[in-house]
């Protein structure tokens, strides 16, 4: 009987864990960065903003339906407690869920804080605004960074804003923004802002962020160049925000809210 077949193949194995404990690359071979991870082993920034964020804030971050995260402006504007906030409660009434797995997401404590300091990391230029003065962020105090003592806190973040008027917000208004949305606020250039559709869709704060950081990626100026020479004041901001917000039909807010208890329900 010929054995010299059978002692080549043995051999031939052998090659192949010897090779395979040397971490040479053999065809078809995943490399480190493609193996499957676990969604909660995830670290990677990219990957983490890809798969969570992307689809609302557009790809590196502009772009898309929801506020260009890559906006070195915005990203003075709100703080680290304000960010891991939204990410991890969320907003209810609006697009965005809760991330953290406290509440029901897919995302650790841990990844959480990846995201914010990669977005810092890539976008941020503190740098950019050593001595100007930003608006405060919201009109509703600081925001903590506990996801289950903020999910009662957040329920009902689409009331106009408490230290806004909406009467003295027409004047402002007519001042500052009928150039681009029109006498009324039902369209102009740049479309209406007094939609009930739209007005479903983001919070007060999501508001108050827009009239303060504008979109650099849509052309939409900051609260210092809607007027050129006039920044607009804390207080004429919060009143064009009680003015924009006054015109959400509260029925519709109901029954969204009712619909996200509803789903909640069910989880």
């Amino acid at each position: 009987m010929n054995r010299h077949p059978i002692g080549l193949s043995i051999a031939g194995i052998v090659a192949v864990f010897l090779l395979t404990g040397c971490n040479v690359d053999l065809p078809g071979q995943p490399t480190e960065a493609e193996r499957w991870r676990a969604p909660a082993d995830v670290s990677d920034f990219n990957q983490l903003y890809s798969q969570n964020c992307a689809g609302c804030h557009g790809a590196g971050g502009k772009l898309g339906a929801a506020v260009a995260l890559n906006d070195m402006l915005y990203q003075s504007f709100v703080s680290d407690d304000a960010l891991r906030q939204v990410i991890a409660n969320g907003r209810p009434g609006t697009n965005m869920p809760a991330y953290s797995q406290q509440l029901g997401g897919s995302l650790t404590d841990k990844q959480i804080e990846i995201l914010i300091s990669g977005m810092r990391a890539q976008w941020s230029k503190p740098d950019e605004f050593k001595g100007v003065m930003l608006p405060p962020y919201s009109t509703n105090g600081t925001a903590s960074s506990s996801p289950a003592d903020n999910a009662s806190a957040n329920v009902n973040p689409v009331n106009a804003s408490q230290t806004g008027d909406a009467l003295r917000g027409v004047a402002t208004y007519q001042t500052y923004c009928t150039r681009c949305h029109g006498t009324d606020g039902g369209g102009g250039s740049a479309g209406s802002i007094v939609d009930p559709n739209f007005l479903n869709l983001v919070s007060d704060q999501g508001l108050r962020t827009t009239v303060v950081v504008g979109r650099t990626d849509l052309e939409k100026p900051d609260w210092r160049s809607d007027l050129p020479g006039h920044p607009m004041s804390p207080q004429e901001i919060d009143d064009v925000v009680a003015w924009v917000a006054a015109h959400r039909k509260p029925r519709d807010v109901a029954a969204i809210g009712g619909s996200q208890s509803s789903r909640s329900n069910q989880k």
